[in-house]
């Protein structure tokens, strides 16, 4: 199922989404110009979790701060192909307007690094000793379908089903799609734990989770501004 748009315009220009998904796009970009140097990048800033526990080679602090947490950070901005980084930004742009419409630019941007941040730590905390490279924005972005869920549960989105190699359109409330969403990571991310895995696909979905989770605590935290009458289109 994959989302495509809403009947819904927000009152204000949503600025910070609209860097957030021209910053994806430009920095996978990038390394897909570098060529085999990308590959490079992606070790170096991707997440790996077991860099936190390696404390031997003689890098100090400093660079171990870089190595270790400072990607729990920068993952979130890189990407492993094309279906990956626009399925994240295609979502972000269909969910992300109304959050940031209602926090606010600035609330919006701490709001979406937080939960991208925290959604890293569930990760971590899952897969402490993987050597994989975990990438993409799915966190953050799940942090954003988690305050959906609580802020806007009924508000009609088109989505695409893939029939038999065909799309058919639909129209769905957010709720819908999103309990069904969350339930299958979770149950995808219990499926790793049992059965020894830690991954399906490789797909982090403990850090899906964990961003949801995120999302949905720190807008219940911050929802006191109201959002600005909206415009239908």
């Amino acid at each position: 199922m994959i989302p495509i748009g809403k009947d819904r315009a927000t009152a204000s220009f949503p600025l910070v989404m609209w860097l957030l998904i021209v910053g994806n796009l430009a920095i996978f970009l990038y390394s897909l110009y570098l060529g085999d140097a990308g590959t490079a990048l992606v070790q170096r800033w991707g997440l790996i979790p077991v860099r936190f526990w390696d404390l031997s080679g003689g890098r100090g602090v400093r660079g171990y701060l870089e190595t270790a947490w400072l990607p729990l950070l920068t993952c979130m901005f890189l990407h492993g192909g094309w279906l990956h980084v626009l399925g994240n930004l295609l979502t972000l742009r269909v969910f992300g307007d109304q959050i940031e419409d209602r926090l606010g630019h600035l609330r919006f941007l701490l709001f979406y690094l937080l939960c991208g941040l925290l959604a890293s730590a569930l990760h971590v905390a899952v897969n402490p000793l993987s050597t994989i490279p975990t990438l993409g924005a799915s966190g953050a972005i799940a942090g954003v379908l988690g305050a959906y869920l609580l802020l806007f549960p009924f508000e009609w989105v088109r989505f695409l089903i893939p029939v038999f190699f065909f799309p058919v359109p639909i129209k769905l409330p957010a709720l819908v799609f999103l309990l069904l969403w969350i339930a299958s990571q979770v149950f995808a991310g219990y499926r790793t734990l049992t059965d020894g895995t830690r991954a399906v696909g490789g797909i982090a979905f403990w850090a899906h989770v964990g961003g949801f989770i995120s999302g949905m605590y720190w807008i219940r935290r911050w929802r006191g501004g109201r959002p600005r009458r909206a415009r239908r289109r």
